[in-house]
């Protein structure tokens, strides 16, 4: 893998004919997908089909077996799970990886409380995950992924495990809080319309092995949920999606 700081490329991430094997079972096979700066792409597919080990890979967690992975910039990893640490503060939680970086504590705090109010999280800085509600400790947890990386976010189903009112409401948010934090993002789910509604453009992936088997532009009514999500585009798109899952 190929890690780049230069700013001056619009490409952020480029995998090229990827592959990944676990023992003798495919897991990836010739996976090729981009991401441009500011862009929101989605990786949408079955279960099983390697949407988090793709991640992995991108990440330096995993090695890819064959193909070629370009990474430019910090990556910001969030997984499904909020894994907020218990015994600390939604303050000392977000901090966390700047404190690992090494800045200055009274600095990160001060920082980091410059977007609390952003991020819905206003009042609730000293208290526990314990406290908090479902979205809210996916807010907190967006908000150290924020923390972690100035470049790309990587978003594994980060709102698979709440319920779908929540689940909208959080849509709404990220649509809002994309065009203020200047990230490039890579979002993997298995809900067509989330991915419609949010992005930019989709890859489409085959269950084992996965296999991208179509890009999706999504060109209409960027950034704006309701108009997406009842309109005949988005009918029509996901009609055509369904044909490839």
């Amino acid at each position: 893998m190929n890690f780049c700081q230069n700013n001056s490329d619009e490409m952020m991430v480029e995998i090229e004919n990827v592959c990944k094997k676990f023992e003798d079972k495919t897991i990836l096979e010739d996976i090729t997908l981009y991401l441009k700066r500011g862009e929101f792409v989605s990786i949408l597919g079955p279960s099983g089909c390697g949407k988090s080990t793709l991640f992995n890979i991108i990440t330096g967690f995993l090695k890819e077996d064959s193909g070629s992975v370009f990474v430019k910039g910090d990556i910001g990893y969030m997984q499904q799970k909020d894994l907020l640490l218990p015994w600390k503060t939604v303050l000392s939680n977000v901090v966390l990886p700047l404190d690992i970086k090494g800045n200055d504590k009274k600095q990160s705090r001060r920082d980091a409380k410059k977007y609390i109010d952003m991020f819905g999280l206003g009042g609730y800085e000293n208290k526990y995950p314990y406290e908090l509600s479902g979205g809210m400790k996916q807010r907190a947890s967006f908000l150290r992924t924020f923390f972690s990386s100035e470049e790309i976010m990587l978003l594994d189903e980060p709102f698979g495990a709440l319920d779908s009112i929540t689940r909208g409401k959080m849509q709404n948010w990220i649509l809002k809080m994309r065009e203020k934090l200047h990230r490039s993002i890579l979002f993997v789910t298995h809900d067509i319309e989330e991915a419609i509604v949010l992005s930019d453009r989709i890859y489409v992936l085959s269950s084992k092995p996965g296999r991208v088997k179509k890009e999706i532009i999504v060109n209409f009514s960027r950034g704006n949920k309701e108009n997406r999500l009842f309109s005949q585009e988005l009918l029509s798109m996901k009609a055509d999606i369904l044909k490839l899952l």
